[in-house]
């Protein structure tokens, strides 16, 4: 059974008839220096519950805040490199970024130094395009940014 995360994607038209979409840098070490690759879009493991709930609980956990939002769009699981599957799913909303704030994870760094110190699981968080966010983003969540275009598009809220 692979291992499964549970993700929850928000996003904002724009006047221009566009779309935004809220995006995380990862935090600790690993990600410290990097930009392009080194984004996700807020999301957790799960076990024993629906994704949904998950989805929503990872979102306030990584970035501060519940997710306020009316109509939930199901954008379906995506499956990673690593074989572990995303839920995603996405609703229309707003996030002032000055709400923002992570909660925080331990670990020994330098590796092998015994030291123990605390990193947020998330370092910052940016509003950005659809098409910045492929850019950004790990390479195996760029299938999402497309479900959620192609979504907007069916619905009738963006042109094709």
């Amino acid at each position: 059974m692979p291992r499964k995360s549970a993700a929850f994607l928000l996003y904002r038209l724009t006047g221009n008839g566009g779309v935004e979409v809220l995006i995380a840098h990862m935090g600790g070490p690993f990600w410290a220096r990097k930009n392009e690759r080194a984004w996700s879009i807020p999301k957790g493991e799960y076990a024993d519950e629906d994704p949904l709930p998950a989805a929503r609980r990872e979102f306030a956990e990584e970035v501060g805040e519940p997710v306020l939002t009316g109509e939930i769009l199901e954008l379906g699981e995506v499956r990673q490199p690593s074989g572990k599957v995303i839920t995603t799913f996405a609703a229309e909303g707003d996030f002032d970024l000055a709400g923002f704030a992570s909660n925080t994870f331990e670990m020994e760094w330098p590796k092998g130094s015994g030291r123990v110190q605390e990193f947020p699981e998330v370092d910052r968080i940016e509003w950005t395009t659809p098409e910045r966010a492929a850019e950004l983003l790990v390479k195996g969540q760029v299938p999402i940014i497309a479900r959620l275009r192609e979504t907007l598009v069916a619905q009738g809220v963006l042109r094709a």
